[in-house]
């Protein structure tokens, strides 16, 4: 069911500004709300011993701006916090992701097998529209065993999604530690989101979570970290493509990174996410509203990849 859709040389040279210190290779974002950060053995032992609140808080953002025959603007940003006492450990993370381009295009009109000039025109796209907040709360039983409380806030544009909210309760468990350098984890619980559609009506998501993750040290200095989470639906959903059974509409998001220690608060990381959807939401429309009765998908996969310098400040 449909509800609401949505719509010579101007320079000599290309101007190329990089305002921050991170470098992002665009890539559609997505809806799917994000895994959160998990802490190791050691992490939950000095949480216990502590006798003072430890904050720590890193930043990261970037602006490529072109002009002239090329016109682009890509920027991003994030930054993430936490907060650490006794047994309890609070985490924050927000970003924003956004692209646009602008390129020329040509549509022989009369049909005589050439372009004239009143035949070329340019027309903008913006690729890349994306936003996200979460938190996160962790209180730990025991070294190896956590209880956590998960809220997250997300908008996806080209992916269809004007607003996503989830929350999630569950119980987390080390079930590897080789010493500070290796950590295997995993965690079962309950997540339930709503997506506000772009085109079509918003669905309530009732869904299992299960989640594994690695983080482990190459050397001193580099780190590695890795992990997949799964979210399957367990209620029943209407959408635009058709009916949704239990468990048929299945969210992964696989995520890798390697970071590594350049000079005193500075470091370098490259990570690749990748997430699935096998029941996105509708694309959203373009200028002219979609003919009655065609409704076409979003994507089922989206990926990123970056390349990015991380300051921490605290």
């Amino acid at each position: 069911m449909i509800r609401r859709p949505r719509g010579a040389s101007l320079a000599a040279a290309s101007v190329l500004v990089t305002l921050a210190v991170c470098l992002v290779g665009p890539a559609a974002a997505d809806p799917t709300p994000p895994a959160f950060t998990y802490g190791s053995k050691e992490e939950a032992e000095a949480l216990r011993k502590a006798q003072a609140v430890e904050w720590k808080i890193s930043g990261q953002s970037g602006l490529i701006l072109t002009t002239g025959n090329s016109r682009t603007t890509t920027f991003a940003a994030g930054v993430t916090a936490s907060r650490k006492a006794n047994r309890n450990k609070f985490s924050l993370e927000a970003g924003a992701a956004y692209a646009r381009s602008r390129i020329a295009l040509a549509d022989d009109a009369d049909g005589d097998g050439a372009i004239d000039e009143d035949e070329v025109s340019t027309q903008s796209q913006t690729t890349t529209r994306s936003w996200m907040a979460k938190g996160r709360y962790d209180r730990y039983l025991t070294d190896d065993d956590a209880l956590y409380a998960a809220a997250g806030i997300l908008a996806d544009e080209p992916a269809g999604k004007e607003l996503v909210g989830n929350g999630q309760v569950g119980y987390s468990r080390q079930l590897l530690v080789a010493g500070p350098d290796h950590l295997l984890l995993a965690e079962a619980g309950y997540d339930l989101t709503y997506e506000d559609q772009i085109t079509g009506d918003g669905v309530a998501i009732h869904s299992l979570r299960g989640f594994v993750g690695y983080t482990g040290k190459l050397s001193a200095d580099t780190g590695l970290a890795a992990s997949g989470e799964i979210l399957s639906n367990m209620n029943q959903l209407d959408s635009p493509g058709g009916r949704i059974d239990s468990f048929e509409d299945n969210r992964l998001t696989g995520k890798l990174s390697l970071t590594t220690a350049l000079r005193g608060n500075i470091s370098f990381r490259f990570g690749f996410e990748a997430h699935y959807d096998n029941a996105p939401a509708p694309r959203p429309p373009f200028s002219l509203p979609y003919a009655d009765g065609f409704v076409p998908l979003a994507d089922e996969l989206d990926t990123k990849t970056e390349a990015s310098l991380i300051v921490n400040f605290l």
